[in-house]
C-alpha cells in the first residue's frame, strides 16, 4: 500500500507501553526513515538510534520516513549501546546468523507476546537492529537476554533494516489492532435479511417456471434448492438483492414484448 495519512498523532503511547526500538550503527538515513515509518505503520513510535554514521538529523530520514518523522517523538541519539539501553530492563536482538552464545531464541510471533507480557510486568524493553552491511556484533548481542530470529528461506535470507523493522513490528500491532480474520465490506449497503432474499428467490423460481427452465418435474426441487443454496453462499446485501430484482424485470419485459 502507498500513500499516507498525516492525522497529528494524540495521546502517543509511552516507551513503558510499547517497546523501543534500537537501530546500532546504522549506515543510510534512507534505512533509518523507512525503519520511521514502518515503525509507525504498527503503531510503534519511539526510536532510539546508535552512532548513525552519516549523523543526525538527515534529509534522507525524513524524506524516506513519508512524515512519521514528524508525527513521532523526537528521535533519541546515542553514542553506545549501553547508553541507549541504560534505562531499559529486558532486551531482544534480532539477528539471522547462528551465535555461539546460550540465550533464547524466539519468532516475532513469540516474541510480541514474551514482550507484551513483560510490559504489563511494568518492564521497559528494547528490541536492538543492527547495522545493514552485517547487523549485530556478537558483542552488542551479547547486550541482549533474548534473540528474534525471523524464519525465511535459508539459501536468502537478507533483510533490508527497514523490512526486519517491519516484519518484528508487525507481530506486535496484531497484539494492538484487532480485526477479524476475514470480513466483507459492504459499504451503506446492509446484509439482505431473510425475507428479502425469499421473496427474490421465489420470484426468481415462479420465472424459471414460466420460461420452462425446469424441463424435467422430478429433478425439479432438487434443481430449485442448488441454485438457491449458490445464491445464500453469497451473503447477498440488500442493494445486491435489489440488483437481482431489477436484473429479473429487464429479463421479463424484454421476452414478454418478444411474445
Amino acid at each position: 500500500m502507498t500513500g499516507t495519512n498525516k492525522n497529528e498523532l494524540t495521546n502517543l503511547p509511552s516507551d513503558e507501553t510499547q517497546p523501543i526500538i534500537v537501530l546500532v550503527n546504522p549506515q543510510m538515513g534512507e534505512n533509518i526513515g523507512a525503519t520511521a515509518r514502518a515503525m509507525l505503520n504498527c503503531g510503534l513510535c519511539h526510536l532510539r538510534i546508535v552512532n548513525p554514521r552519516d549523523g543526525w538529523p538527515n534529509e534522507r530520514a525524513n524524506a524516506m520516513s513519508s512524515g512519521a518523522l514528524d508525527l513521532m517523538p523526537p528521535v533519541q541519539v546515542f553514542e553506545t549501546l549501553g547508553d541507549a539501553i541504560a534505562d531499559c530492563h529486558t532486551i531482544y536482538a534480532t539477528t539471522a546468523r547462528p551465535r555461539d552464545l546460550v540465550k533464547p531464541v524466539l519468532t516475532p510471533r513469540f516474541a510480541a507476546q514474551d514482550i507484551s507480557e513483560l510490559i504489563d510486568n511494568k518492564q521497559k524493553i528494547a528490541i536492538l537492529f543492527g547495522a545493514e552491511r552485517a547487523g549485530l556484533t556478537n558483542d552488542e548481542v551479547a547486550f541482549a537476554h533474548k534473540i528474534i530470529s525471523i524464519p525465511l528461506n535459508p539459501g536468502f535470507s537478507s533483510l533490508n533494516l527497514g523490512q526486519s523493522v517491519l516484519l518484528v513490528a508487525y507481530e506486535w500491532s496484531q497484539r494492538v489492532f484487532s480485526a477479524p480474520e476475514e470480513h466483507l465490506p459492504t459499504g451503506k449497503s446492509q446484509p439482505a435479511t431473510a425475507a428479502e432474499f425469499n421473496n427474490f428467490f421465489n420470484r426468481l423460481d415462479q420465472e424459471l417456471i414460466a420460461s420452462r427452465f425446469y424441463r424435467v418435474d422430478e429433478m425439479k426441487d432438487i434443481i430449485s434448492r442448488n441454485i438457491k443454496s449458490l445464491f445464500q453462499r453469497t451473503n447477498l446485501t440488500d442493494q445486491e438483492i435489489n440488483t437481482l430484482h431489477g436484473i429479473l424485470t429487464s429479463l421479463t419485459t424484454h421476452r414478454q414484448k418478444q411474445d
